[in-house]
C-alpha cells in the first residue's frame, strides 16, 4: 500500500508517494517552505514526518493549510455480469483482429509496451501497407481490401506483440525432433504436392483453419466469433470455417489418448472470473498458422500436448483471451499470448468456403495438363 502526502502552503500543493517502513515511519523528501511538523495518523497507518525547510528569507511565516493522507488503492477490477444460473458471463459477439503483431518486432527489441505516439505510427503505417495498389500484369483477380480484415489499431494494452512470455516476445526455438520432421514433410511436399488430393493441404478443401483454434490466432479475414453459454457448457463460434467448439465444463475426464480430432478434446472449469480451457488429443493433420516459417509448425504428435486458453471479461467491450502453448515435442519451451477481443455489434456471417471451392480440381488438374505439356 503506498500513501500519497498532500501538503498544500504558499499557495503551491506538494505531493509526495511515501511508504510505510516496518516500523511504520517514513520521511518525505525535502520540501522547501513547509515547516517541521510530526503528523499522526491512526496506527493502522503509520507515523509520517513532514519534512524540514532550508532558510528562506521569503518566507517569515509558514502556514501548514492542510494535510491529506490519500490511500492509493489499485483499481478496482472489473465485475462481471452473471448468467441466470450463476457463472461469469463472457457471452457476445467479438473480434481479435488487431494491427499488433505475434511477434515483437526487432525494432521494439526489449520494449514491451509502446508509447501512444509509436502506436499511432504503428497503426498509420499498417493502414499505408494495407491500401490497395495497383493488379499486377497477368493477375486473374483475387480479394481486395473490402474484403479482408487486418483490422486497423493496436491492442489496447499497447503491447510490442501478441507474445506476453517468453520475455523477448518471441516463439521459442523448435526441437531438433521438430525441425527435422518439418524438413520431411516439407520435402514429400516439393516431391509429391501435386500427385493428388492426399498430399494437399486441408484448408485448401475448407476443413479447418488457424483462426479456429485453439490457439485462436487473428488471421487475414473473418477474424469473428460468438461465445454462447448454457448450464455446464461454453461455445464458441469461430466465423472462419464455421466451427463451433462445445467445450464441457462439467468436469468430465479427456477423450481417451488413442482418439485425435482436428480441434482436439477441450475441457473448461472457472478459475473465480475466469474460464479456463485445457485442450489435448490433437491429431497430426492440425498446424499452427502464424505468419513465419515454419508455416505448419507440427502440433498433437506426443501426448504432452496441450493448449490452455483463459477467457476473461475485463470491460463491458473485452474479452481477454490468453493462451498457452505447452507442446514439448515442437517447442524448447512453453509460450504465451495475449489478445483482447472486443466486441462488435455486428452478427456471425456465413463462410461459404466450399460454395464455388474448385481449388483442389484446379490444382490438380493445371499439373495433369503441365506435365503433358513437358512431354
Amino acid at each position: 500500500m503506498r500513501y500519497r502526502l498532500q501538503i498544500q502552503g504558499d499557495n503551491e500543493v506538494y505531493n509526495r508517494f511515501l511508504k510505510p517502513t516496518g516500523g511504520g515511519v517514513v520521511l518525505c523528501n525535502r520540501i522547501e517552505n513547509i515547516s517541521d511538523r510530526k503528523v499522526i495518523f491512526p496506527r493502522s497507518k503509520g507515523v509520517f514526518h513532514g519534512c524540514r525547510p532550508r532558510p528562506s528569507l521569503l518566507t517569515a511565516v509558514l502556514l501548514l493549510l492542510s494535510v491529506t493522507l490519500i490511500a492509493q488503492a489499485p483499481p478496482k477490477a472489473y465485475a462481471p455480469p452473471k448468467t441466470a444460473w450463476g457463472d461469469p458471463d463472457l457471452q457476445g459477439f467479438f473480434t481479435n483482429a488487431t494491427v499488433t503483431p505475434l511477434e515483437r518486432p526487432s525494432e521494439f527489441a526489449g520494449k514491451e509496451f509502446l508509447t501512444e505516439k509509436e502506436v499511432a505510427a504503428w497503426e498509420a503505417l499498417a493502414a499505408k501497407s494495407h491500401a490497395d495498389g495497383p493488379p499486377r500484369e497477368g493477375e486473374t483477380g483475387t480479394y481486395n481490401e473490402f474484403w479482408d480484415d487486418h483490422g486497423t489499431k493496436a491492442v489496447s494494452t499497447r503491447r510490442s506483440s501478441l507474445i506476453i512470455d517468453p520475455p523477448d516476445g518471441r516463439i521459442p526455438p523448435l526441437t531438433e525432433a521438430a525441425q527435422k520432421l518439418i524438413a520431411e514433410r516439407a520435402e514429400i511436399r516439393r516431391e509429391h504436392g501435386l500427385d493428388g488430393p492426399e498430399y494437399r493441404p486441408i484448408n485448401e478443401r475448407c476443413l479447418w483453419r488457424a483462426s479456429t483454434g485453439p490457439p485462436i490466432f487473428p488471421v487475414g479475414y473473418n477474424n469473428n466469433y460468438r461465445i454462447t453459454q448454457t448450464p455446464g457448457y461454453a461455445m464458441i463460434l469461430s466465423e472462419m470455417i464455421h466451427d463451433a467448439r462445445i467445450i464441457p465444463l462439467d468436469g468430465r475426464p479427456h477423450l481417451p489418448q488413442k482418439v485425435r480430432q482436428y480441434l482436439g478434446d477441450s475441457r473448461g472449469h472457472w478459475e473465480g472470473n475466469t474460464l479456463v480451457v485445457e485442450t489435448t488429443n490433437f491429431n497430426d493433420q492440425t498446424r499452427l498458422e502464424f505468419g513465419r516459417q515454419p508455416f505448419g509448425s507440427l502440433r498433437g504428435t506426443d501426448e504432452k500436448s496441450r493448449v490452455i486458453e483463459r477467457f476473461t471479461r475485463t470491460a463491458a467491450d473485452t474479452v481477454m483471451y490468453e493462451f498457452t502453448i505447452d507442446d514439448p515435442v515442437t517447442y524448447t519451451k512453453p509460450w504465451t499470448a495475449e489478445i483482447p477481443w472486443v466486441k462488435t455489434n455486428g452478427l456471425i456471417f456465413e463462410y461459404a468456403c466450399h460454395e464455388g471451392n474448385y481449388a483442389l480440381k484446379n490444382v490438380l488438374s493445371g499439373a495433369r495438363t503441365a506435365e503433358n505439356n513437358s512431354r
